[in-house]
Parts: structure tokens; C-alpha cells; sequence
């Protein structure tokens, strides 16, 4: 586990930096085109390219074709699972760019349907420019899940930093100084998503080249690993992107309401899933390779008590962050986000979105982990089925709600759907392996919650005397973010101490080895 947990930390690790970088990102964006029509136009149509980024690469496709790498690997060594990404990637690059043509000619021909706002046909334009950024990015999931497979999780995690560099310094570099009008701009911004999307696909390929001695072919090849891989990922498709999938509905509902709805609503969810993206993905993409091991070996105990700790480490992180990102909403917003272009007004439409997202993180956090549950032991239908309900729940109260409530209602319809999805999916889970049942986490999830309510409790009285104090505006919201967050971490981390959480002692050897190699370092100088 001490392994685990350091492999944990890289990743986390790479991935605040990740997370930093597209803070900085999106904050460059809202300060130079605000929540306006052409920036909430641009956001919209990059979510259709992520939505198959999702279905076809880090979503279906991964969580099929790794446990399958995996048999292979053990059953042909090296030379068996290079053939099988060989194909792989073969068909993904067949599949992805007919895709990507099919989309671009339908939506370059949008003017042919007259009638429609413009904002609409300038949805179209620009959905037929980043489109191709699907191919870069579904290739780049098949070489990352390779080099996870091979224990190698440093060129996976830096993956979205190229892309967030790219586009910062496309449009903060590049379409400030050689853009004339803000359309411009937004075609700089979406050159660095393209320029990205290439190195995501290129660093992990040159990994796997001259790390791994991998050696690329083209090959169509039907063995029986493709085509498992094929029927594990037909029902699949709609099980692991269902979130996406209900995103981008959202958005394109979010864009009939008003110009600046979709714009706040993304980056509302973007800093929602900070804290998911810091470490929940993080958790899942050490442990699912643990998860595919043990069910190659059909070693279902230890598959079940590595899912727990799992699930257990996502909880420790995620519920107090949603708390502490409900409590906090308007000041954090104000703080990051509130200037230029992005106005106060903006800041109050923002900041109850970002506070409905939060109640949805510890639980979204929690499906991704659980969706590769199921994938390790190859069932496919039970995601599916649980997705399908997920999907019209979203739906139809996005439908209800965003009459009365607006871009709220469809926040809120989102959170409700993802809460039934994950005791939908727990359910089923604990059916089909009765060692997966969440049961024997619930000490663990006491002692959560009760050092999260007393921490939340130490957050909100913190709010009220800094409101005392003689400061305005963002120095008050300086204080409010940087001074209470690092104190309530630290206050939550010694009530779970003191409540003698769960998994501790890993933590602990884990400490314990550092310590022990640092002291050592001196020595052998």
C-alpha cells in the first residue's frame, strides 16, 4: 500500500499542477471575453470533442481494454501487449478520424438550416475546428492506459498540462498580440487546443517508444482480445461518459437560456472538480490497475479490500472539500474570477452554481471508482443500465426545473442524477460481489462526517469574524480563502486523528520510509 500511495502522490502531484494551470487558463478566459456569448459559444462546442474524449478514450475504451492488456500481458508478455495496442490504436485512428470528418462536414454546412440565432451557427463554426482534437485525445488514452499497465503513471499524469500550456500560451501569448478582434482570439484559443491535443497523444507515444521498446504498426486485426474489447465496449460507450453526456446536454439547454449561462455553469464545474481532479482520479488510476490484477487472478478479497481503501482515501478528500467549496462558493469566485470583463454580476450568478455542484462531488467522485469496478470484473451491463436511468433522471428534471431556477435548475438536476447514480451503481455491485458492499466503510464514513460538520461548523464562525474585521472586497475574500481553508484542513486532519480513521497506518509506514530515506541521505553523502 505504501507503493500505492506514493504512486497516489505523483499523480496527484502532476495533477495540481495540471489544475493550476487550467485555473489559470480559464481565469485568462473569463477576463478576456467574460461570460459573453463568443466565450460560452466556444465552451460549448469544446465539450462535444471531450464528450467522445470520454466515450472513446479515458471512458469505454480504457476501462475495457486495460483489463484485457493486462491478460495479456500476463499470458504473452510484453510482445503480446504491444501487438494488442498495436490494433487498437489501429482501429481507434480508423474510428476517430471517420468521426471527426463525419462531424465536420455536418456541422460546416449549419447556415444551410436558416432561421437561427447566430449564436448558433457560431456554435457550428467552431465545433468544425476542434473536432479533430477527439483523435489526438483518444489515441493519447490508449498510450496512457498502456504505460499505467507497465506501472508508469508520470507521462499519463502530465498529459493535460501540454494542453493547458498550449492554450495559455495561444491565447496569452499569441491571440493578444496577433489578434485583432475577439473572434480571432477565440480561433488562437482554438489552435492551442489542437497544438495541445497533439502533444497530449505525442509524450506518452515517445514514452512507450523509448521506455517500453514499443514499435508501431498499422494492423486491422480481429484477435480475440480486439473483439472482447469491442463487445465490452458496445454497452459501455453510454455507461462510463453518461456524465458527459449529461454536461454537454446541459450546456446546449444552458445556451438556450441566456448568452452567459453555459459560460458560468463550466466554469462553476471546473472548480468543482478541482478537488476530484487533485486526487480522486488520481486514487482511480493507481488502484484500477489493482482492480484488473486481482480479478485476472481471481482474487476477489483483495480486489474488494483495495476498492474500499479506494473509495475510503476519494471520501477523506472529498467530502470536506465539498463542504468547504459550498461555505466558501462567493468569496472564491469573487477571488479568481472577478475581474476585467468578468463582472460582480457574474460573481452572484456564479457562486450558488459552484455551491449546488459541491453537494454532487464526493459522489462523483465515488462512480468513477466504481464504474471501474465493474470493468475489472468485465460487466459492462450494469453500468448501463444504472446510466440509462441517470440520463432521463437529468433530463427530465433539467427540463422541470430550468423553467423556475434557470442555469440553477439545471445544476441542481445534474446532483440529483449523480447521487442516484451512485447508490445505483453500489447496489448493483454488492449483488453481483457481496465482499463489495460499503458496509464495512461506514465506521470510516462516520468519522468523516463528523470531522467534517465540526470543521464546516469552525468555517462558517471563521466567515463571521472575518465579516467583523475592517477590510473590503478581495481582502477580505483573501483572508476568508487563504486563511481559513489551510486552518480547516489542518483542524480536519487532527479530528480524524484523533478519531483513529481508518488507514492511518499507511500513512504512517509511508511517512515513516521518508523520513527514514532522508535521514539517510546525509550518510551516504
Amino acid at each position: 500500500m505504501s507503493k500505492n500511495l506514493k504512486n497516489i502522490g505523483l499523480v496527484s502531484l502532476l495533477t495540481v499542477v495540471s489544475r493550476v494551470l487550467g485555473l489559470i487558463r480559464d481565469q485568462l478566459g473569463a477576463a478576456i471575453f467574460g461570460a459573453s456569448v463568443l466565450n460560452t459559444a466556444f465552451l460549448s462546442a469544446f465539450r462535444l470533442p471531450n464528450l467522445f474524449r470520454r466515450l472513446l478514450g479515458e471512458g469505454a475504451l480504457a476501462a475495457a481494454f486495460l483489463p484485457n492488456l493486462q491478460h495479456e500481458l500476463h499470458e504473452h508478455g510484453r510482445p503480446g501487449a504491444f501487438a494488442l495496442l498495436n490494433k487498437v490504436a489501429s482501429w481507434l485512428l480508423v474510428i476517430t478520424g471517420g468521426l471527426a470528418a463525419v462531424f465536420m462536414l455536418v456541422f460546416s454546412q449549419s447556415r444551410r438550416l436558416p432561421g437561427h440565432d447566430d449564436k448558433w451557427y457560431l456554435l457550428a463554426d467552431l465545433t468544425v475546428i476542434l473536432v479533430p482534437y477527439l483523435i489526438f485525445v483518444c489515441l493519447a488514452a490508449a498510450f496512457s492506459a498502456t504505460l499505467q499497465v507497465f506501472h508508469r503513471f508520470l507521462e499519463p499524469a502530465l498529459s493535460p498540462i501540454w494542453l493547458n500550456l498550449s492554450m495559455i500560451a495561444t491565447l496569452g501569448g499569441a491571440g493578444l498580440h496577433f489578434s485583432a478582434t475577439p473572434l480571432g482570439e477565440i480561433h488562437w484559443l482554438c489552435a492551442g487546443v489542437l497544438v495541445g491535443g497533439f502533444l497530449q497523444m505525442a509524450v506518452p507515444a515517445a514514452a512507450l517508444i523509448r521506455g517500453e521498446g514499443w514499435r508501431p504498426q498499422f494492423d486491422l486485426g480481429l484477435s480475440p482480445r480486439v473483439r472482447e474489447i469491442a463487445l465490452l465496449m458496445t454497452p459501455g460507450l453510454w455507461g462510463t461518459a453518461i456524465y458527459q453526456v449529461n454536461s454537454y446536454v446541459s450546456s446546449m439547454l444552458a445556451f438556450s437560456i441566456n448568452d452567459s449561462a453555459g459560460t458560468l455553469m463550466f466554469y462553476a464545474n471546473r472548480l468543482m472538480e478541482l478537488p476530484i481532479g487533485v486526487f480522486a482520479i488520481a486514487v482511480s488510476t493507481v488502484v484500477y490497475p489493482l482492480l484488473t490484477k486481482h480479478a485476472v487472478e481471481r482474487n476477489f478479497d483483495g480486489l474488494a479490500q483495495d476498492f474500499r481503501k479506494g473509495v475510503r482515501l476519494i471520501l477523506l478528500i472529498n467530502v470536506p472539500a465539498a463542504a468547504g467549496l459550498a461555505l466558501l462558493s462567493e468569496p472564491i469566485v469573487r477571488l479568481l474570477f472577478e475581474r476585467h470583463n468578468f463582472t460582480a454580476a457574474d460573481t452572484q450568478a456564479m457562486a450558488p452554481l459552484l455551491a449546488i455542484y459541491a453537494l454532487g462531488l464526493p459522489f462523483f467522485s465515488v462512480v468513477n471508482l466504481t464504474v471501474r469496478a465493474f470493468y475489472a470484473v468485465k460487466n459492462t451491463k450494469a453500468p448501463v443500465r444504472v446510466a440509462t436511468v441517470d440520463f432521463l433522471i437529468n433530463l427530465g428534471l433539467s427540463l422541470l426545473l430550468m423553467r423556475w431556477l434557470g442555469a440553477a435548475g439545471l445544476v441542481l438536476a445534474s446532483t440529483v442524477a449523480i447521487i442516484a447514480q451512485t447508490w445505483l451503481l453500489h447496489r448493483a455491485l454488492a449483488g453481483q460481489l457481496p465482499g463489495m458492499g460499503l458496509g464495512l466503510l461506514l465506521p470510516s464514513v462516520g468519522r468523516i462526517l463528523t470531522a467534517t460538520a465540526v470543521m464546516a461548523l469552525a468555517v462558517w464562525g471563521g466567515t463571521q469574524l472575518v465579516a467583523l474585521l475592517p477590510l473590503g472586497g478581495k481582502a477580505r475574500d483573501l483572508v476568508e480563502v487563504v486563511g481559513l481553508i489551510p486552518a480547516a484542513c489542518a483542524l480536519y486532519g487532527a479530528l480524524l486523528w484523533m478519531l483513529k480513521i481508518e488507514g492511518r497506518e499507511d500513512l504512517e509506514a509511508l511517512f515513516k520510509k521518508l523520513r527514514t530515506r532522508f535521514a539517510a541521505k546525509p550518510e551516504a553523502g
